[in-house]
């Protein structure tokens, strides 16, 4: 590995929070931030039912875990192949391969039937994909089920993403206590307030230690509204340079958490 902290182990990191606190545009930076500093491989998970990481990633998906039919991993596996290659062969199959990092998403299950399959998949897909990886970076979807059905399993670092009001700190640390409640430490636990306006001095107080702040900036904007990746922001703008900073003190982080 070029430009980094040589990791001796796989090092998951979860990023969530509440609905458009800008969880997928601090996922997307991150991954670029860690590929432009030579921490790779990374597997980008994008565990949203409402996938979009890969656009802001400049990426096209061909195919999701949500679209995965059941039976097909029942009844319907080829003859001479057991069910855990066939598992692997499919997740390999919509894996999405780019310079540095690799993406899979879960998707919408097809029809009007439960997550619960979907959301076994990718826990399945995880654990079998991330051997392969120093870093996976996970951006859950919104709000705080996904938290308690364990979807993005058993993160090492859980970044809670927030606006700077306090309604939504409150929130993060309501996120936070759910975490631990299911056995995630307290203390790898780290607050990002996202979009801090200039005339704002500084975000809300909370119990949660706050890993870094995201300053609001034009270019991200610009970026959705052309529809264009996050990586063509330039390296000099505002929240490039936060997202970096974010980058090396994770990478400090999961170094103190390697054996």
């Amino acid at each position: 590995m070029q430009g980094g902290i040589p990791l001796k182990k796989l090092c998951r990191i979860a990023i969530t929070g509440k609905g458009g606190t800008g969880k997928t545009t601090l996922a997307a930076l991150l991954i670029t931030e860690f590929v432009e500093a030579g921490e790779t491989p990374s597997l980008a998970v994008d565990a949203d039912p409402n996938s979009n990481l890969h656009e802001a990633l400049g990426l096209a998906i061909r195919e999701t875990l949500g679209g995965m039919r059941e039976e097909a991993f029942t009844r319907s596996i080829p003859a001479g192949m057991s069910r855990k290659d066939y598992i692997a062969f499919r997740f390999r199959q919509i894996l999405v391969e780019a310079k540095g990092f690799d993406l899979i998403a879960m998707g919408r299950p097809e029809g009007t039937g439960c997550y619960c399959f979907a959301n076994t998949l990718l826990s399945e897909a995880m654990e079998f994909l991330e051997k392969e990886y120093h870093w996976v970076i996970v951006d859950s979807e919104a709000g705080l089920e996904h938290i308690s059905r364990r979807t993005m399993g058993h993160p090492d670092v859980l970044l809670v993403v927030s606006d700077p009001s306090t309604r939504g700190v409150r929130t993060a640390e309501r996120i936070r206590d759910l975490a631990v409640s299911i056995g995630i430490e307290k203390k790898w636990i780290y607050l990002v307030i996202n979009r801090l306006k200039p005339e704002i001095c500084s975000a809300e107080s909370s119990t949660l230690p706050v890993l870094g702040v995201v300053p609001e900036d034009s270019a991200v904007e610009e970026a959705d509204i052309r529809g264009s990746p996050l990586a063509g922001i330039g390296k000099d703008s505002p929240v490039r340079r936060a997202v970096q900073e974010i980058g090396e003190k994770l990478r400090e982080i999961c170094k103190r958490r390697s054996p």
